[in-house]
């Protein structure tokens, strides 16, 4: 049995390495893009049962049943859209216009990428003013009830939820509306934007089973292309979702020690 990295395309084979994945234990981490056990799938082929994917962790991403980079129309029957709108927050706005932005530099666009993040500092400021205010209104009652520990366990928790959510609602909308209008940008969007989202859930998952030891004497880099996260004493040579070199990548800075 062959499975396969949701996130990069690494593919566990059983058989060459000698250990049934099931007997893996949940501290195994993908050994190319640092993803969590739970980020792997049984390799499926396009009719849903033979294996085709041919990535072996070279870092080039599956073949056909799977969104590439080079078909990014590969993919399972996605759902329709539910044409349901809603309100965006100033930071998610803030959000979209960043990533926007790295698309932008990734095709050489420079005048349209600084324009979407003149956008997105602006749409920033609005959400830091946006939380400043409701920390003021809410911050005698929320001091005295609930400790430190509990606030940051809540947060993870919220955070887990999110991203869990944009995977299974989110993107699928967007998958849906972009394949009935033949956009293949967005759909390009959709497949870079999942597997970084994925990365974010597998981290946060470890961090919330690992607790801060995940983070002690280690560095984190981030694609300033694409936004994939990365944890290890070096970023990885190639980035597993865009494929840009390893001195694309940004080491964040002015942690707090874990």
């Amino acid at each position: 049995m062959r499975y396969v990295c949701s996130i990069c395309g690494y593919v566990y084979d059983e058989e060459k390495e000698g250990t049934p994945f099931r007997d893996l234990p949940e501290t195994w981490t993908c050994p190319l893009c640092g993803a969590a056990k739970s980020m792997f799938e049984p390799e499926r082929g396009a009719d849903g049962d033979a294996a085709t994917t041919t990535n072996t962790g070279d870092g080039a991403p599956p073949s056909a049943g799977t969104p590439s980079d080079g078909n990014p129309e590969a993919t399972s029957p996605v759902p329709q859209a539910s044409g349901e709108l809603r309100e965006l927050s100033p930071d998610v706005i803030s959000a979209i216009c960043s990533n926007l932005a790295r698309g932008c530099e990734k095709q050489y666009h420079e005048e349209e990428a600084a324009l979407y993040r003149e956008l997105a500092d602006y749409w920033g400021a609005q959400a830091k003013k946006a939380n400043a205010s409701t920390e003021e209104s809410a911050d005698g009652s929320a001091a005295e009830s609930s400790p430190t520990e509990s606030t940051g366990a809540d947060a993870l928790a919220n955070l887990a939820e999110l991203l869990a959510g944009g995977l299974a609602q989110a993107y699928p909308a967007l998958r849906a509306a972009a394949t009935e209008a033949g956009d293949r940008g967005t759909l390009r969007i959709c497949t870079w934007g999942e597997k970084v989202t994925r990365a974010l859930a597998s981290l946060v998952e470890r961090y919330r089973r690992e607790g801060p030891t995940m983070l002690a004497g280690t560095r984190i880099w981030v694609c300033s292309v694409c936004g994939f996260t990365f944890v290890g004493e070096r970023p990885p040579e190639l980035c597993p979702v865009c494929k840009v070199p390893s001195w694309k990548f940004d080491e964040v800075t002015g942690r707090a020690d874990a």
